[in-house]
């Protein structure tokens, strides 16, 4: 019955599926295939097109979707990248909206003829692109640059992070072609501070790209940009309040990662002058502590999305005016090592909190976490919320952490607690001892693991998290296959990583098998009980892994190898470096049948790692 409904309904209902599930019905028939065709079309979803003579067939069948996102990597003066390059102007470039040429050694030519041929394009990402504008002379003839304005005239995001050699004069050369900018990305490009930023702008230079150009372009355009990135450039307290004192700029988004001199008093000035930011990045600017973060809670109080990761200063005496962010969606503070979360949770309860619309949250290596934090988090203000948590290396959590997660976050569709070693299989079977007081929440359907632990009750497993698309256990070395086998069973699981467990045995990855086959990311590295047989049996249940990660597992031959070839046809990345019982030979067999997968080998030589990618 589906194949007769009208194709707009088969495409709006195809929408609620996750990308990979639409690929996969987009193979049921022609009817599903065409309109799954219309998500493939999304802004968001990217063509990495190698630059090679195999690829001119695939961009003539692209042509047919229309696609409009295509990505470029290593472009070169070859001839091959020249029939690339003028194939996909002549086939895609009439539909494209997000063009990214990063890396590589584009020349002008190219470069011209290539964007002048996609005249609807919304996104230009040239980052690292430094041999287009080393020369100083980019759309220096008045002929060209009409061109280049015709065709960009309606870029929105312009990408120029990681060029060496971008000057005022290129730079101001290529932004006029794009009046209406609202993005721009200036990531670690080398940017002159003159101490005298005040002074008007003098004669453009062909050599160098200066703040005060800079300046100069954020004034003529502070009534279209809404997002700057300046990651990595050395900005100073006195350049960011020069930015943010630009008449009529109303910045939405500002990254600032790594601007290692910017002070607690520079982010305070700046949270007064620019009180629509909804997105900041602050992660690792080392002098900034609590006054930054107080500072951002008092005065942004419209903010959605706050970074402030490494930041080896920052207490919890910080957050003692989070709970204002009522906006705020997403929450970065990894790598603090200074943050317990006594007073993150202080802020998020009653009265002052919860934080409403709060999904992501990441503590990743916060080494002063403990399970009083984690727990109370877990059981009050983001029960109904949060979708992301990312405990990654908070080594002192336990079990009862783990416990009070599956019991109380349902929402949860990502869940990182690598490298959290107390974190053993009676946590995930959701186990307690009998003397423990048991929550009123119901048990989900499950096998009683009574058998493995007679003195133990039953609780919340992490079965309750029927939402998890991804999960890593990695080095959670205390895990057996007495846990694995009986609560791996998540249907909707993208990505998991078992790597560093050394009791996951042949029994263990079977069942994971079974429980998970949707896996599309697998990572099982030092997993050294793993055999052929073993895989044998699992690969035929992971007809979507498109990468697999089996490195330093020792017991493994090429057997294997055939194995994956026949069962895992859309494999794209395979990592078996260290696995002393495959060949180089065999790798490069398994490429022969799957030429479209990248194999990472390595073999010690000689006391030498040595490392191949084929």
């Amino acid at each position: 019955m589906a194949e007769l409904l009208p194709p707009e309904m088969l495409s709006y209902i195809l929408s609620f599926l996750p990308l990979s599930d639409q690929k996969e019905a987009s193979l049921v028939n022609r009817a599903w295939y065409y309109a799954a065709q219309n998500a493939l079309r999304e802004l968001d979803v990217r063509y990495n097109i190698p630059v090679a003579s195999a690829s001119l067939t695939s961009i003539k069948s692209l042509s047919r979707r229309h696609v409009s996102c295509v990505s470029l990597a290593d472009v070169d003066s070859s001839s091959d990248c020249s029939d690339v390059l003028q194939s996909i102007s002549y086939y895609l470039g009439p539909h494209l909206q997000s063009l990214s040429l990063g890396g590589g050694t584009l020349t002008q030519a190219s470069f011209i003829g290539l964007v002048t041929s996609c005249p609807g394009l919304r996104v230009l990402d040239l980052s690292g692109c430094n041999s287009l504008f080393m020369s100083g002379m980019l759309l220096a003839q008045p002929e060209i640059v009409q061109k280049v304005r015709d065709a960009l005239a309606g870029l929105r995001d312009l990408n120029l992070s990681n060029l060496r050699s971008l000057a005022d004069a290129s730079f101001n050369q290529l932004a006029s072609c794009a009046p209406k900018l609202e993005r721009l990305s200036l990531a670690r490009c080398h940017i002159a501070f003159d101490p005298y930023i005040s002074l008007p702008a003098q004669q453009d230079s062909s050599t160098v790209f200066s703040f005060r150009n800079l300046l100069h372009f954020l004034k003529e355009r502070a009534g279209h940009l809404l997002a700057l990135d300046l990651s990595g450039t050395g900005l100073n307290p006195m350049g960011l309040q020069a930015l943010g004192q630009v008449v009529g700029l109303r910045l939405q988004e500002l990254t600032l990662r790594s601007c290692r001199d910017i002070s607690n008093e520079a982010v305070a000035t700046l949270c007064r002058q620019q009180r629509g930011l909804t997105s900041l990045d602050l992660s690792g600017c080392s002098e900034l502590a609590d006054g930054a973060l107080l500072a951002v809670s008092r005065g942004l109080q419209g903010l959605r999305h706050l970074r402030m990761e490494k930041l080896q200063r920052l207490t919890d005496a910080g957050f003692l005016a989070l709970h204002r962010l009522q906006e705020l969606r997403s929450l970065d503070i990894a790598e603090c090592c200074l943050v317990n979360g006594r007073e993150l949770v202080k802020a998020l309860e009653f009265p002052k909190g919860p934080l409403p619309h709060l999904a992501s949250l990441r503590l990743a290596y916060c080494s002063l976490l403990k399970d009083a934090s984690v727990v109370s988090l877990a059981q009050g203000p983001l029960r109904s919320s949060l979708k992301l948590l990312d405990l990654s290396s908070c080594m002192s959590l336990t079990d009862s952490s783990l416990l009070a997660i599956s019991a109380n976050l349902p929402l949860l569709t990502i869940l990182r607690l690598a490298w959290c070693k107390e974190i053993t299989d009676s946590g995930l079977l959701g186990l307690v001892e009998c003397g423990e007081e048991l929550p009123p929440e119901p048990l989900a359907p499950h096998e009683s693991p009574s058998q493995e632990a007679p003195n133990k009750q039953p609780r919340a497993s992490l079965l309750m998290l029927r939402a998890l698309q991804e999960l890593d256990l990695t080095a959670c070395n205390k895990l057996t296959d007495i846990s694995l086998t009986k609560v791996l069973r998540f249907p909707y699981l993208k990505q998991l990583s078992l790597s560093l467990l050394p009791e996951l045995t042949d029994t263990g990855l079977v069942a994971v098998a079974k429980g998970c086959p949707g896996l599309e990311h697998l990572a099982l590295s030092h997993c050294n009980h793993l055999s052929d047989q073993g895989w044998a049996q699992a690969a035929r249940c992971w007809p979507r892994l498109r990468h697999l990660n089996l490195s330093s597992c020792n017991q493994l031959t090429e057997e294997t190898l055939v194995t994956i070839g026949k069962a895992c046809r859309r494999l794209k990345v395979l990592d078996v470096s260290l696995c002393q019982g495959i060949s180089m030979a065999a790798v490069e067999r398994l490429q022969t049948q799957l030429p479209q997968v990248t194999c990472l080998h390595s073999r010690f030589v000689g006391g030498a790692d040595l490392t191949v990618s084929l």
